[in-house]
Order: structure tokens, then C-alpha cells, then sequence
């Protein structure tokens, strides 16, 4: 099973989860990858702002081939508030859940979230890679904090994310002439190898095959078509 070290309590008034921010944020390391990747997960959460229930999947592919060697889904409840800027308070609990039933340890993560694209530099792929202590990364659909220029059409193309004039990721051309996808380095990785393993995960759709796929059992598991793990 996969190993994590719980480093906080989770039973947090929102106030106290930014001050938590402002620590764990210093902690984070940006730093190239330490070790070739075989493996990488795609790591995903969905839920209703109104509701409790979070459903998170992890899904596990072999970097060389795209094929899934193991997904974990499950469906818990919250008691953290919905609150912009604090989600991964919300959202990581789910994802430790399913990562403690992993049989593949896989090398890196990439979540359907930010890294340190975010206004405390601590989004759910940073906050996750500490306690995992795993290189991770965002793959979002969107931009949360930070400005960019249109990067040329073609596929692999890309310009800096760049926030209080600190460059935060990159807005990636996955696909040609499709809108960008926003890459952001969550811990023990650079912004250079989080791009270079989303290139390296096209499944010929705009988002990258772990995240999709992970994205898909999210969905799968909210409509009840698969159950939990």
C-alpha cells in the first residue's frame, strides 16, 4: 500500500488553513526531477460546492506505453467548508484515501488542479507532494491566479504563467490549435519536467491521459456506473 506522512490535523476553521498555507509553502521544493519517471498517476476530485460527498480517483499508467496499471476510486464526505484558494483542504483528504489503497507507488503525480500557481503558492499538487513526498504537479483546465501571452498553435508550444512577476507555469499547447492547459510545478519537480511528462501522456486529447482518465472515474463513480475501490 502506499505510504504517506499525515502532517497536519485536517479539522481546521478556514483562517487557520491560510496561516497552514503560509508554513507549508515554505516547505515546498521546485527542484528537478530526481529520478527517470516509469510510472506517473492522474489524480482527480468532483464534487457538488452545496454538498459533503467528495469522489477523488487515482489513476496509474506506464510513462512509455499510456497503459493503466491500476485505478482507486473512492467517495467520501467533507467537513471542510467550499472556499476559493482553500480547496485542497477539501479535496485532499479524498485523495490520501485513495492513495492509501494504491498497490503501484507510482513515480510522479499529476492533478486536474494547481501547484504553485496559486495565491500562497500552495495549490492541491503542491500540498499533496509534501505529504506523499512524491513529485507532483497541476494540470489545470484553467488559470486561477497569474497572467500569460497565447502561445504559438502548434502542439508542445508554450509561454510562462507569470503572477507578481514570478513566472508560477505555463499555459501548454497539448493539441494544435486547441486552448491551452495550465502546467504548474507542485514539489520535487521544475516547471521544464512537469511540461515535459504532460507532453509525454498524449492520448490525442487536450488534457493529458492520467488526469482525463482519472477525470472519467470521478464522473463514473458521481453517476454510480462504477463503484468505490
Amino acid at each position: 500500500m502506499a505510504q504517506y506522512t499525515q502532517l497536519h490535523d485536517w479539522n481546521l476553521k478556514p483562517r487557520e488553513a491560510i496561516e497552514l498555507q503560509k508554513i507549508l509553502r515554505d516547505q515546498v521544493r521546485i527542484t528537478p526531477l530526481a529520478r527517470e519517471v516509469e510510472t506517473i498517476a492522474g489524480a482527480d476530485i468532483s464534487f457538488n460546492k452545496f454538498s459533503s460527498t467528495v469522489y477523488a480517483g487515482i489513476v496509474v499508467v506506464r510513462l512509455d506505453t499510456l497503459e493503466t496499471i491500476e485505478e482507486i476510486g473512492v467517495v467520501s464526505e467533507t467537513k471542510f467548508p467550499y472556499v476559493p484558494g482553500l480547496l485542497s483542504f477539501r479535496e485532499s483528504p479524498s485523495v490520501l484515501e485513495a492513495w492509501a489503497k494504491l498497490k503501484v507507488e507510482p513515480d510522479a503525480v499529476m492533478f486536474d488542479g494547481q501547484g504553485i500557481a496559486h495565491p500562497r503558492r500552495i495549490g492541491i499538487a503542491s500540498h499533496v507532494g509534501l505529504i506523499i513526498d512524491r513529485p507532483t504537479f497541476g494540470c489545470a483546465k484553467s488559470v486561477l491566479v497569474g497572467r500569460y501571452e497565447e502561445p504559438p498553435a502548434e502542439r508542445g508550444a508554450w509561454t510562462n504563467l507569470v503572477d507578481k512577476e514570478e513566472i508560477i507555469g505555463a499555459a501548454l499547447r497539448t493539441k494544435t490549435k486547441v486552448q491551452p492547459i495550465f502546467v504548474s510545478p507542485g514539489h520535487l519537480i521544475d516547471l521544464e519536467g512537469a511540461i515535459d511528462l504532460t507532453l509525454h501522456c498524449d492520448g490525442g486529447y487536450r488534457q493529458p491521459e492520467p488526469t482525463r482518465r482519472a477525470h472519467l472515474l470521478v464522473n463514473a463513480l458521481r453517476r454510480g456506473e462504477k463503484q468505490p475501490t
